[in-house]
């Protein structure tokens, strides 16, 4: 009898928990979504994992950034100067390639993409659909390499620097804690939304 009543118990505590952490993970989805619609991520796919294509990714990663900045100076709409510099930003890559000797060829598209969560020097980003600016190199069998190229940051910077460049975003205050890691618990929270996504995959096909 008291085994069936501890089983109870715990099965309620279980449920409580559930509650509260599918309820956090809502939360924190929402404000990823809130987030996502800020950021523009870069994101370069090599033709394979031969240290040869893996180096030639780094070199089209470094010609279609500077096209990105560019493209980006000035625009009131990052998005939409992003979209309409599609064909400056895939030539871009495909010089890069032609420079270094390759026969490949680069596709460039602009759309929105599942990534997971991401850790990078100064900030990280929970996982979520992001629009990326996405750069396939020949067959696209390689590593990728992602970073966010609206607001700029690419290039590592400082913890003050990072702040700086996500205010001149748009971002609040709060973000910007979240992304920097000043919310405690930010890898177990952006972990559980991975799994919550996960889940309404596999149940709904979401």
């Amino acid at each position: 009898m008291q085994i069936s009543i501890r089983k109870r118990v715990a099965a309620l505590v279980l449920l409580i928990v559930s509650a509260l952490t599918v309820s956090v993970c809502a939360a924190l989805q929402a404000q990823q979504q809130r987030m996502s619609e800020k950021i523009i991520r870069l994101h370069v796919v090599a033709n394979s994992d031969s240290s040869a294509d893996q180096s030639i990714k780094l070199h089209v990663r470094d010609a279609v950034l500077a096209a990105a900045r560019k493209a980006l100076q000035g625009a009131d709409d990052p998005q939409q100067a992003i979209a309409q510099a599609l064909p400056q930003l895939e030539a871009a890559a495909n010089a890069a390639l032609a420079a270094q000797g390759s026969r490949d060829t680069a596709s460039v598209s602009f759309r929105r993409e599942l990534f997971p969560t991401r850790e990078y020097d100064t900030f990280s980003l929970p996982s979520g659909v992001y629009r990326s600016l996405r750069v396939t190199i020949g067959a696209g069998g390689g590593h990728n390499w992602w970073c966010v190229i609206f607001p700029s940051l690419c290039v590592p910077a400082t913890a003050d620097g990072f702040v700086q460049t996500a205010e001149a975003g748009g971002f609040t205050r709060a973000e910007i804690g979240l992304m920097t890691q000043a919310d405690e618990g930010y890898v177990l929270k952006f972990r559980s939304l991975e799994l919550l996504q996960a889940l309404k995959k596999a149940l709904f096909g979401e």
